[in-house]
């Protein structure tokens, strides 16, 4: 099989849909049934070692227009290319298939990761909001089949786009091998050192922004004894946090860390006491499952996508109310066998989100497209 993957987000985010990318190639990778990967990519970048290559070829723009003009190719330009490595089938990994200005015969998949701006539009700019749209539903109902991350991003599929339901495979996303590995002591002492961490603390991971609600954790931690480290970008939120910080002089229980490599961060996760992430509303919630397969127990939002990641055994708040995130913190930290037991509960439920489950899903999803 030659499957072609929309990789700009590969090479040029570090983030959520790039991490999302480069696991899917790399967990495809080791498949017989796959023989080439060809990564459609925008410009060069340094990040091209960063999925395996052994059996990948980068597309770039070819003709002057679709070099000058890149993102204008990744949209209109790059059917003809499609078509001359003969794919078997094309992936748009972020939501996005580029337009087709006439049929074209290699089969298409799409993944879509979340529909915020529709569900919370007051997190996005009107004009954000009208271009997320156009692409999404055109991706939607041009393709043959679509992921969706969660039961809750299908749902929102189904609700916004009138999609048939039957279109829309839920495939769960995994996280970097890493996390599965216990990291060295030694490893651990350097990394806490570092940074200057605690014995024991809170961890939020994921960008400072308002949707991701770090505020209202820092707020629950206010009148205890409790450390929170947040790792993570920032955006013009965190001026928020750090005001809040100052204005309650709480520097001594929050740790800010926006450089982490991804080492450090497996440290920084296996050495938390609690994990919470307490979001208003997400695709799915990554960080999440890199908590339970570092053995740590999980805090998190009560409704949307967030049980789907979570399972059964994790801790469930309300995200508006910092009194009820504050007790379940303090009720963990007060009880280590219980920390312990949820702990062991959610690294048997993450299981079921390994590569080898996830490579499967996909390649269902393929062969009911061919």
């Amino acid at each position: 099989m030659r499957i072609g993957f929309d990789a700009k987000r590969i090479f040029h985010n570090s983030t959520g849909l790039g991490n999302y990318g480069r696991d899917v190639v790399r967990i495809l990778n080791s498949r017989n049934d796959i023989s080439h990967f060809f990564l459609f990519n925008t410009k060069k970048s340094n990040r091209e070692n960063a999925v395996p290559m052994d059996k990948a070829t980068i597309v770039f723009p070819k003709g002057w227009l679709w070099k000058k003009i890149p993102s204008l190719w990744r949209l209109l330009g790059q059917w003809k290319q499609i078509n001359e490595n003969n794919l078997d089938l094309y992936h748009g990994l972020s939501g996005e298939i580029p337009y087709s200005f006439k049929t074209n015969r290699v089969p298409r998949v799409v993944t879509i990761h979340d529909l915020i701006f529709l569900s919370h539009p007051h997190y996005y700019n009107l004009w954000d909001r009208i271009i997320y749209k156009l692409k999404f539903r055109y991706a939607c109902r041009i393709s043959d089949h679509i992921i969706a991350i969660s039961e809750q991003t299908k749902k929102e599929i189904v609700k916004y786009f009138k999609i048939d339901p039957n279109k829309i495979s839920v495939v769960y996303q995994g996280c970097h091998a890493l996390f599965k590995t216990a990291m060295a002591s030694s490893k651990k002492l350097e990394v806490k050192t570092k940074y200057n961490l605690p014995e024991s603390y809170v961890l939020y991971v994921g960008t400072l922004q308002d949707r991701k609600n770090a505020l209202n954790l820092i707020k629950a931690i206010h009148g205890t004894q409790q450390h929170v480290v947040l790792v993570g970008k920032e955006k013009k939120y965190a001026q928020k946090l750090y005001a809040y910080v100052k204005q309650y002089q709480l520097q001594s229980q929050v740790t800010f860390i926006k450089d982490a490599n991804l080492e450090q961060l497996v440290a920084i996760y296996q050495d938390a006491t609690v994990f919470c992430y307490p979001s208003f509303c997400e695709g799915f919630g990554i960080p999440i499952i890199e908590a339970l397969y570092s053995r740590v127990p999980v805090i998190t939002t009560k409704d949307g996508c967030f049980p789907e990641a979570a399972g059964p055994n994790s801790i469930y708040i309300d995200p508006n109310d910092p009194v009820d995130i504050r007790n379940q913190i303090e009720k963990l930290f007060d009880d280590p066998e219980e920390r312990a037991k949820i702990a062991a509960k959610g690294y048997d439920y993450v299981q079921r989100f390994s590569d080898e489950k996830v490579a499967q899903n996909l390649m269902e999803v393929y062969q009911k497209v061919l």
